[in-house]
């Protein structure tokens, strides 16, 4: 830009671009900024939202599920909590979680009563369930990569590290992924047609066709780029989690990356009344952002 422009005129094209730069992003609202909206946790996870529009997440070292309301208050939903990593909730209201402590996943009912509903694969322990998606009639996807615990009393490892589906029915457990390094993110559209992995030992995101018994199909590679959470809005890009938040259009093109200071970010959801609220879990904080677009999924 010229510096010979007159005063009046400079200063009129300075606020122009910086307004512009301001409503570049795709995704973000117009002079948003990222919130820090609590902090002091030992290690913050799991965010998800109930149909409300209240986030929960998890603070996984302190065994406990917090909720962070629509009318921003901080509470304590559930303590213990089985070490609860990622989250869910279903559409009968209910909390899907992955209970890390003893390899599990539970559903929750909104007044903390407990329900297994996997202890095991062919009567061996998983590894450690890490995420979790429910499909739009019931069916549920999870990860279950390895990470050792050092509260674990179990002894070594019994499985590989795969995807696994529970039908509507909650009887009957499958694994449905063979080839993957270490799957952890992991969500899916909400018409149930595509389900989105991320195999954060390979760097890989990959989608799938979701077929109507819970088999996966047509395999192939989304970006290159893994993730600890996922969540999609409602224009169909796809938010992955590590080193802030990087997103991805249906087509898997970068189209924004959200810079937080913090060493890691572990997941994300939309929330709030109107679910243009994006929230983030990042180290021992808890962050938001106002966004122009909403979330997707009725529980992320």
């Amino acid at each position: 830009m010229s510096s010979q422009l007159p005063k009046t005129l400079l200063a009129l094209a300075l606020t122009v671009t910086a307004s512009l730069g301001a409503a570049e992003s795709p995704v973000i609202a117009p002079g948003a900024t990222l919130e820090k909206l609590a902090g002091g946790f030992a290690f913050t996870e799991g965010a998800t939202c109930d149909r409300a529009g209240n986030v929960f997440f998890t603070d996984q070292p302190n065994d406990r599920i917090l909720e962070w309301s629509t009318a921003g208050k901080l509470s304590t939903f559930l303590q213990p909590c089985g070490r609860a990593n990622g989250m869910y909730w279903d559409h009968t209201g209910n909390l899907l979680a992955c209970a890390d402590e003893h390899n599990q996943l539970w559903s929750i009912t909104p007044a903390g009563k407990t329900t297994v509903l996997v202890k095991d694969y062919q009567g061996k322990l998983l590894n450690g369930p890490n995420d979790v998606w429910e499909r739009p009639d019931g069916g549920l996807y999870l990860t279950d990569p390895y990470y050792k615990r050092s509260y674990w009393t179990r002894g070594p490892k019994e499985q590989g590290e795969h995807v696994y589906y529970l039908g509507p029915d909650r009887q009957n457990l499958r694994r449905v992924t063979e080839d993957l390094r270490q799957p952890n993110g992991i969500t899916g559209t909400p018409d149930g047609k595509t389900l989105y992995v991320a195999d954060i030992g390979a760097g890989r995101t990959y989608a799938y066709d979701i077929q109507p018994d819970g088999a996966l199909a047509h395999k192939r590679l989304f970006c290159t780029l893994g993730s600890d959470g996922m969540t999609l809005d409602n224009q169909g890009n796809l938010y992955l989690t590590g080193h802030g938040v990087t997103v991805f259009s249906p087509e898997g093109q970068r189209i924004e990356h959200i810079a937080i200071a913090e060493p890691w970010t572990a997941n994300l959801c939309f929330g709030g009344a109107d679910r243009r609220r994006l929230f983030i879990t990042a180290s021992q904080n808890l962050y938001g952002l106002r966004m122009r677009v909403a979330g997707a999924n009725p529980g992320k």
